[in-house]
């Protein structure tokens, strides 16, 4: 048995108690629950360590990836997460000494702060016990609980937002700090519904610091995204893919093979890499992108005649046709799977990657040229600001659709790409993640010079979407909400319910969101979210388009 809803491809919307249904066994979600609670009793220790300014960057940042590892479709190898059980003991007890050593005084720490599991015994059966454990403090307050929930999953965006921020340089205490504090939160038996409400659009102003870190990173490190034409048809030779969202990553891999004769593509979210400058400029080899969201890989990645990088979220189990050509690194992990750690440097050595390119047939022919266009990301947005504007006056455009967020398998699905597909001719849409992927390819036409389909970038990159919301609501004096604008999203890990509760942080109304809803909300919260937001479910195409345009 398990409990996780922490995802939209939840069994049957209501949570998976037998199986993931991302391929997740019982047994690695009880280590994860094991690992999360045991961070959970690290927190109050690196809490009142902070206090007496002891300060533990490698803890901190120790702490956002194994959250991170926790995530839907990161880590499914329960060895790994041992090694990060461990490292959670040490580190708390390390913080303990270093406490006890500072004040000469004997500390109280909370019942949780003293667990230890039997590594003699079975740490799932362990896990599964303290998830059972968590489920039952909650009592019969089902919306605290749900609440809790959303605190829990929102944190764990955020450290994952934290983690690709730390690996480009951009760090910010207060992040730490707050993940920390939310931590210990979820141990709290004390606080009112109003008071989770209140820490869960915390969570939110924390994201949206922690996503504009990881777009100074990019932004810094490579440069601002320009508009770029992306070939989607591969050309002859050898080849490597690489998928995920760590630019950073995908820079290592474009250095190490310089001079090898190997084309690097981009898979999944890793498209809007192609609009970074200093990238495309400096990495020649960086080619075109192959594929396209994370539920299409294991047919994507059985086709793909080359070796492949998978960075980060979402990897799916791989298949055994598949499988030795497929290299982890970072938090990703599955069992049996090809594991590069890091170096000293940061980054893997991926020599093991570039053999296997080279000895696998590659493409043989180069197909004709088919392009998609990224880097529509808020400096080239901002840098045309006039020319949308004046568009907007003079009756050109009437409506902008931000239709972005996650993609998935489920069959309704396909609402985004019918929505996109009749949207009118004299609106535009703006997309960002994988969820463009049901519709990146299409040729929506331009209005007075400006694409009608503008791609922002990854989920990583809604900081950018944010600014250009704001951008106009400033030229035009107006609030967000009284912009010609609606959000459709679709959602389906983490991340994107990090990237909700800014949105409702910030007081945008309106959101359309689906799929479906999230699992975890009950129905009360789902209330008060409706009557203070007018957060709502998609419904069909006509409808939600007719209602925006009304």
């Amino acid at each position: 048995m398990m409990f996780c809803e922490q995802c939209e491809q939840t069994a049957s919307g209501q949570g998976c108690h037998q199986w993931g249904a991302c391929g997740k066994s019982p047994e690695v979600n009880a280590v994860q629950d094991l690992l999360i609670h045991l961070l959970r009793g690290l927190a109050p220790v690196a809490l009142r360590a902070r206090e007496l300014g002891i300060l533990q960057p490698e803890i901190d940042r120790f702490t956002c990836e194994a959250i991170f590892a926790t995530m839907t479709n990161v880590n499914f190898d329960e060895s790994r997460f041992t090694t990060y059980i461990r490292r959670a003991i040490a580190y708390r007890e390390q913080l303990k000494t270093q406490i006890q050593q500072l004040t000469g005084v004997a500390q109280t720490w909370p019942a949780i702060s003293y667990y230890e599991p039997d590594f003699t015994d079975s740490l799932a059966a362990q896990g599964q016990d303290l998830a059972l454990q968590f489920i039952s403090q909650s009592g019969m307050n089902i919306d605290i609980f749900s609440l809790k929930l959303t605190v829990l999953y929102g944190i764990k965006g955020v450290a994952s937002y934290a983690f690709h921020a730390q690996e480009l340089g951009q760090e910010d205490d207060r992040v730490y700090q707050f993940c920390y504090e939310a931590l210990a939160a979820l141990e709290r038996q004390d606080l009112s519904l109003q008071d989770w409400v209140k820490l869960a659009l915390r969570i939110g102003e924390i994201n949206l610091r922690t996503m504009e870190l990881l777009d100074a990173g990019h932004t810094g490190t490579f440069g601002h995204p320009i508009p770029t034409s992306v070939p989607i048809s591969p050309r002859s030779g050898k080849a490597i893919l690489v998928s995920g969202h760590d630019l950073p990553q995908l820079e290592a891999v474009l250095k190490q093979t310089v001079g090898t004769g190997i084309t690097v593509y981009t898979h999944g979210e890793l498209l809007p890499a192609h609009g970074y400058p200093r990238l495309k400029q400096t990495y020649p080899h960086l080619y075109g992108h192959y594929g396209t969201a994370w539920q299409n890989q294991t047919k994507e990645f059985a086709k793909f005649p080359g070796a492949i990088v998978m960075t980060t979220n979402c990897l799916m189990p791989p298949h055994d046709n598949y499988q030795d050509k497929l290299f982890s690194i970072g938090p990703v992990g599955y069992p049996g799977l090809n594991y590069l750690p890091n170096r000293g440097n940061g980054h893997p050595d991926f020599t093991p990657v570039i053999e296997k390119a080279l000895e696998l047939p590659g493409f043989t022919e180069t197909e004709p040229l088919r392009q998609v266009t990224t880097g529509f990301a808020r400096n080239a947005m901002l840098g045309v600001a006039d020319h949308v504007i004046a568009a907007i006056k003079a009756g050109k455009i009437r409506h902008f659709f931000l239709v972005g967020g996650c993609d998935g398998a489920k069959p309704d699905r396909n609402y985004y790409t019918e929505l996109v597909e009749k949207v009118p001719n004299d609106c535009v849409v703006l997309t960002l993640a994988c969820g463009k992927f049901r519709f990146f390819d299409k040729n929506l036409g331009e209005i007075e010079g400006i694409p009608r389909l503008l791609d922002i970038g990854q989920c990583n990159d809604a900081y950018s979407a944010i600014q250009i919301a704001i951008a106009l609501a400033n030229a035009f004096e107006v609030d967000v909400n009284q912009l010609p604008l609606s959000m459709i999203l679709s959602w389906y890990e983490q991340k994107a319910i990090a990237v909700l509760l800014t949105l409702l942080y910030l007081g945008i109304q309106d959101i359309r969101l689906g799929p479906t809803l999230p699992a975890f909300l009950s129905s009360n919260v789902l209330k008060l979210l409706s009557e203070t937001y007018h957060l709502k479910p998609i419904s069909t195409p006509d409808a939600d388009l007719a209602a925006c345009l009304a």
